[in-house]
Parts: C-alpha cells; sequence; structure tokens
C-alpha cells in the first residue's frame, strides 16, 4: 500500500492544502511522485493533452487501463487516482462497477467520476465493495455539451444549488473528496464549509482544501493554457530550443563530435579486417 491513501487525504482537510497533479506517463510519475505530490491523477484530459482530441469524449476504458498501470508501476508514495472516463459509467451502475474495478486492478487506488447527486447509487456501491472514490462538480467537461461549452460556474442560484447539492450527495454517498472546477470562489467556499470532506479545485480559487493542474499546462508544454492556470515551467521552449540546436548541429556536422563516437586506434589493424571480411564476402559472392 502506497503511504498516502483516502484516509489520509480526509484527514488533510482543514489541516494541510492537498497537492493534486496529473500524470499520463511512468517517467512523469516517478518525478510527480519524487516532487511530494500527495496525489497523481490519470485523468480523461489524456484525451487533449497527449492524444490531441478536442475534448475528453473520446477516451477510451483501454486508454485509461493502459496509462493508470504505466503511472501505478511509477508511484510508490503518492495516491494513485485514476478518472472514470465518458461512457464507462453512465450507462447503469453494473457497468460502472465493471470499469471501476479495471481502474484498481490496472493500479490505481482510486477512481473519480464526475458529477454527484445523479451517479450516487454508484458511488454508495462502489464504496461499499472497497473502492473509494472521488466525486467532481462545478464545470464537468464529460457533459460541456449541455453546459454550453467551458464556462464558469455558479453564477446563478441554480448552479450554486446544484453544485451544492451534488458535493452534499458524494459526501452522503461516502466519496472521500470532490473536485470542484471552474466555479466562482464564493461558490467553492460555500461547498468548502458546507461539506466534511476534501474539496480540490481547479480553477476555482483559494478556499478549497487542495489545487489539482493539468502536467503540461504548468510545465509550459503547450502554448494555450486554461486562463486559471499558473506556468511554472517552460519546457515546451526548452525543449524546441533542444531540438533546433539539435537539427542545426546535424545539419553543419558538428554532431557527433570527436566525445561522441570511437573509432580503431589502430589503423592498420582496422585495414587488415576490413581485407579479411571483403575477401570472405567476395568468395561467397
Amino acid at each position: 500500500m502506497r503511504e498516502i491513501t483516502p484516509r489520509t487525504i480526509m484527514e488533510m482537510k482543514g489541516k494541510e492544502k492537498i497537492a493534486m497533479i496529473t500524470a499520463y506517463d511512468y517517467p512523469s510519475a516517478l518525478i510527480a511522485d519524487r516532487a511530494g505530490m500527495d496525489i497523481v491523477f490519470i485523468g480523461d484530459s489524456l484525451g487533449m493533452v497527449v492524444y490531441g482530441e478536442p475534448n475528453t469524449l473520446a477516451v477510451s476504458m483501454d486508454q485509461m487501463v493502459l496509462h493508470t498501470r504505466a503511472v501505478a508501476k511509477a508511484v510508490k508514495r503518492a495516491l494513485v487516482l485514476a478518472d472514470m472516463p465518458f461512457g464507462s459509467y453512465e450507462v447503469d451502475v453494473e457497468e460502472g462497477i465493471r470499469n471501476a474495478i479495471r481502474l484498481i486492478q490496472a493500479g490505481a487506488d482510486a477512481v473519480k467520476i464526475e458529477g454527484g447527486y445523479d451517479h450516487k447509487k454508484l458511488v454508495k456501491r462502489l464504496v461499499r465493495m472497497g473502492i473509494p472514490v472521488m466525486g467532481h462538480t462545478g464545470l464537468t467537461p464529460q457533459r460541456y455539451l449541455r453546459l454550453g461549452g467551458y464556462r464558469l460556474m455558479g453564477e446563478t442560484e441554480e448552479e450554486i444549488e446544484e453544485i451544492l447539492r451534488d458535493a452534499k450527495a458524494l459526501e452522503k454517498a461516502g466519496a472521500f473528496a470532490v473536485v470542484l472546477e471552474f466555479t466562482l470562489a464564493d461558490v467553492a467556499k460555500l461547498v468548502t464549509e458546507e461539506v466534511s470532506i476534501p474539496t480540490i479545485g481547479i480553477g476555482a480559487g483559494p478556499y478549497v482544501d487542495g489545487q489539482v493542474l493539468v502536467w503540461h499546462d504548468i510545465l509550459g508544454i503547450y502554448e494555450n493554457v486554461p486562463p486559471f492556470v499558473k506556468k511554472y515551467a517552460d519546457i515546451g521552449g526548452m525543449i524546441r530550443l533542444a531540438l533546433e540546436n539539435y537539427r542545426e548541429e546535424v545539419k553543419n556536422g558538428s554532431f557527433p563530435a570527436k566525445e561522441h563516437y570511437w573509432e580503431f586506434l589502430d589503423k592498420e589493424d582496422f585495414r587488415r579486417k576490413t581485407r579479411n571480411v571483403l575477401e570472405r564476402l567476395s568468395e561467397d559472392d
């Protein structure tokens, strides 16, 4: 068992902020775990940042299982959380259970489900089975078509009520935490105060119990990022510069330099061996 568990995360509420980051492969997860992250999250955002999809709706269970297995092999300390992709739990509870089991068997410590009140039965069943669940409300990207796009949530009474109802339903069903995405900070603060489980924000302000961002966004892999993201590095620029330098040195012949390859020290010995080889090959012809 890893050092950080769902119980650990629950006990951090009101005491210590929770740091959560996405990772989609072995090397990224290894670095994230060594950096001291509390939760390493295999999000269905991989559809966009890894596979170039315009949204998360095309992500399959097979993709999630593949990436979860890679991440789980790398993480020794942090909680490994895997997303339930669109279509993996909406049809019925039994299908949701089967797919959650697949992620746990791939190495996840817990699963995340978008929505709250609508899926309280599934959350309750999973928790009873021993599968920890994190919920997700506010902006739910899997429902962006219904929401009218990726937009700030919580501006109307109806939205405030829905977000709070989702969080309370998740709490009652046994979820150990809930993500609040792209939600007005005042609303996120209200939810955080109204539920006993930790709230983890992404674009939801400072009043929540923790924060989560996407690996590629904070590292500057891509130029365009959501408005709530802070870039902590320009890794994309560094990689591009390195590749440009490599290309230039290949073109002008300065790579490989003398220290990057090996030759026969005894040239006469090389010529002798070459003659022998060529003679043998000639005889084979």
